[in-house]
């Protein structure tokens, strides 16, 4: 048995192998950086080996792919796209698969690389731009410049975009491995396309939805089909199945920046659909690259001028349920149009977006105009903010405007259009009576207005949750004051992790958001929880390999996690977390309300599957070694680090809530079985903490012989030393703040740890 003290121990795995993932997967999509990708095939005829693939979206595989340094091999590649790829093109879309081959090869956890080729775009900047913007509104992928390289080749500039996958659901919509779809008709959009996209109701048979959305996921389709159901029979329902406030900040874009690729055009497409941890559809914004009015096809609706495209356009269409029945919605038509003057007056109005669109073609300047198969000259490009080009790119086609002369004369329609023009209430001011609030209460917000007819909450408890909307009351009799005061109260239960709001108020012309940007953006008031001791709950078991051992209430065989109540009294525990992410002590928050027993025990299942019934983690555990926090807040209350473990053999307290550890037979929910040890795997044991360190490192080890090398980035060495058994502490206070590669050799092996000095 290997034993060692929990309460000082931080993992060895650790810290700055996530924090290195996570700021160089940033760095991958941040928008002042300019990529370099290179693909090199060992055959010459890579373009029509693509080309003759392209039909059936096969891969083909390339030698190795070069990310900035950093080589891949044997990765997939094939030409992406519709109408943005021709077998006659220089330069096609692109989407390049680390894993294809190689499963265990990412970029910093990117797997999935997608480059369009700006593609009816003179400025080159209209995807990233448009994305740039969205961020600020809905969530959406991050985007930034490439330069791609075939076989030594420069191909050009292409827009690197954040690809919308199961990793991609899980960060924003806090769920993953569950339905999604890609909202393109499968057969090519336009006449012939097949079924659109359109959330129309074809009828129960999940059949007639199959050539209109792209499932992505392994099911799903009976969710689709009662979303279009829902919205086009029961309407009044729909909050239930689809995040309405995303779907409107979604149509405003699309309107303001005449981003008529879109659900709002003539073929109602490029959006995603993902079921989210609330049991309801989410929409994302995808492929904008014509947006600012470059898209040839029309609203689908007759003709129009882009500049004066109505904020209500396809209000009555047929073909666009979801902005039919929006705006035949009095208060959703009021919100739509709250989401417009925002987005007109912070992006437009202001002309934030010009300074934005500078910064990003200074930035690739010098690369576009090397860029030798661009499908526009370099003077259109330096033009292209003002001047329109006509019949000019790939196929030819109709005027793309400039987009500054665009939205600018954009910004001067709405200054001057009626419906814009209306005017909404004012919130004078709001919050509760008292902050911090505290957990188990119900507290009353209260919000100041003039010039409404109805004011209204919208409240959560937990991040990860939907909002509550519910009505505000100027009555005097919800601690509002004086009835007719304009000052509105209503009462909300406080039993949450922390009280996210935003007021809504409106008349009957117009309504308003505090903040502007929600319900993307929102309010927050602390919340106060009764402070448990430390050592109160602990981790008291881990199984990281179950093989039919043991099954949650769905049957499955997923690992978990085993707290135990060291007190008499039974705790709640609203305010504590789990996590096995340092950079993300919060990751996963136990529900309020959730209580272990006196001197009792509590499961979580570590499986990801945040939408089954019970405590299901949205982290999974690795056999290979992992580590657990429990935190309240952002108080560690227990941590626990193992190494590679034997499958259905645990990590255990011996004894209960004691300071050792042992691998034992699992006992989930009972007392420890510590009188029936079992043998660790024969690798190298090692601990290394505090991990992030400032001054001391330690290194506790119990092997015969062990040599340390410790060396920074740089490959300079900071430490080298044969360690006795037992603790060795490593004087690190001259060290600067960084990196460093702690290199462990024994007759059993080699290990590598990653820490991370403050």
């Amino acid at each position: 048995k290997t034993h060692f003290m929990s309460r000082f121990l931080f993992p060895s795995l650790c810290f700055a192998c996530f924090f290195s993932s996570a700021l160089n997967a940033q760095n991958f999509y941040e928008r002042d950086t300019i990529q370099v990708i290179e693909l090199f095939f060992s055959f010459t005829n890579w373009d029509a080996q693509l080309d003759a693939n392209e039909p059936t979206e096969t891969y083909i595989y390339a030698d190795s792919v070069r990310i900035n340094g950093v080589s891949f091999d044997s990765c997939g590649v094939r030409y992406k796209g519709n109408s943005s790829y021709n077998p006659t093109n220089q330069k096609n879309p692109l989407r390049i698969e680390l894993n294809t081959i190689k499963s265990n090869q990412d970029y910093h956890g990117i797997t999935d690389i997608k480059l369009s080729n700006c593609y009816k775009d003179p400025s080159m900047i209209r995807e990233i731009l448009s994305y740039q913007i969205l961020e600020n509104y809905m969530d959406c992928p991050r985007s930034n410049f490439a330069r791609v390289y075939i076989n030594g080749q420069y191909r050009g500039v292409y827009t690197n975009n954040e690809a919308i996958s199961d990793d991609f659901n899980q960060v924003h919509y806090y769920h993953s491995n569950d339905t999604y779809f890609k909202c393109n008709p499968v057969g090519g959009a336009g006449p012939g396309g097949g079924t659109s996209p359109d959330l129309k109701y074809l009828g129960a048979d999940s059949s007639t939805y199959f050539n209109g959305y792209e499932l992505q996921s392994d099911f799903g389709w009976n969710r689709l089909v009662a979303l279009c159901n829902t919205l086009n029979n029961d309407f009044q329902n729909i909050e239930a199945t689809l995040d309405i406030d995303r779907a409107i900040w979604m149509l405003a874009f699309n309107n303001v920046l005449v981003n008529l690729d879109s659900y709002s055009g003539a073929f109602r497409q490029n959006y995603y659909l993902s079921w989210d941890a609330n049991g309801r559809f989410v929409p994302t914004v995808w492929d904008v690259n014509m947006s600012f009015g470059g898209f040839p096809g029309g609203t689908g609706s007759g003709t129009f001028t882009p500049s004066a495209l109505d904020p209500f356009s396809n209000a009555t269409s047929n073909n666009h349920p979801l902005i039919k029945q929006i705006m035949a919605s009095p208060i959703y038509k009021r919100m739509y149009m709250a989401h417009v003057r925002t987005m007109v007056q912070e992006m437009f109005a202001s002309g934030q977006y010009e300074t934005w669109a500078q910064n990003l073609m200074a930035l690739a300047d010098s690369s576009i105009q090397a860029d030798p198969f661009k499908f526009y000259t370099y003077n259109q490009y330096l033009n292209s903010l003002t001047t329109a080009v006509s019949g000019g790119g790939p196929g030819g086609g109709g005027s793309i405007p400039g987009i500054k002369a665009l939205m600018d004369a954009r910004a001067q329609f709405f200054s001057t259009n009626a419906a814009y023009l209306l005017q909404a209430p004012a919130i004078v001011n709001h919050g509760a009576a008292t902050s911090p609030l505290p957990y188990g209460t119900n507290i009353t917000i209260n919000a100041t207005t003039s010039n409404e007819s109805a004011v209204y909450l919208g409240y959560r408890g937990n991040h990860q949750l939907k909002f509550n909307r519910i009505p505000m009351f100027d009555d005097g009799a919800h601690n509002d004051g004086a009835a007719g005061d304009h000052q509105y109260g209503v009462e909300a239960p406080v039993d949450g992790l922390t009280f996210e709001y935003y007021i809504y108020a409106e008349n009957n012309n117009a309504g308003l958001f505090s903040p502007a940007r929600a319900e993307h953006e929102y309010h927050t008031l602390a919340v106060i929880f009764p402070t448990p001791a430390v050592g109160s709950v602990l981790i008291n078991e881990v199984l990281a390999s179950n093989d039919s051992l043991n099954f949650d209430a769905n049957g499955e065989d997923e690992d978990w996690i085993e707290l135990i109540n060291t007190t008499n009294n039974p705790v709640d525990l609203a305010g504590f977390y789990l996590s096995d992410d340092p950079l993300n002590l919060m990751q996963w928050a136990l529900p309020a309300g959730t209580i272990i027993p006196a001197n009792g025990y509590l499961l979580v299942w570590a499986d990801k599957d945040t939408m089954q019934a019970g405590l299901h983690a949205n982290f999974k555990l690795s056999s290979n070694g992992d580590y657990v926090y429990l935190s309240h807040g952002f108080n560690v209350h227990d941590q626990v680090a193992f190494g590679p473990q034997l499958t259905n053999i645990s990590y255990a307290r011996c004894p209960d809530a004691g300071l050792d550890f042992a691998t034992i037979l699992p006992t989930p929910l009972a007392n420890n079985n510590c009188q029936i040890g079992i043998a660790e795997n024969e690798v190298l044991q090692v601990q290394v903490y505090p991990n992030p360190f400032q001054d001391q490192l330690i290194i506790d080890h119990q092997e015969d012989e062990m040599t340390l090398q410790i060396v920074d980035l740089n490959g300079r060495s900071m430490y080298t030393e044969a360690l006795k058994p037992g603790k060795n502490q490593i004087d690190a206070s001259n060290w600067a703040s960084g990196i460093y590669l702690v290199h462990i050799q024994a007759p059993k092996g080699m290990r590598t740890v990653k820490v991370v000095k403050h």
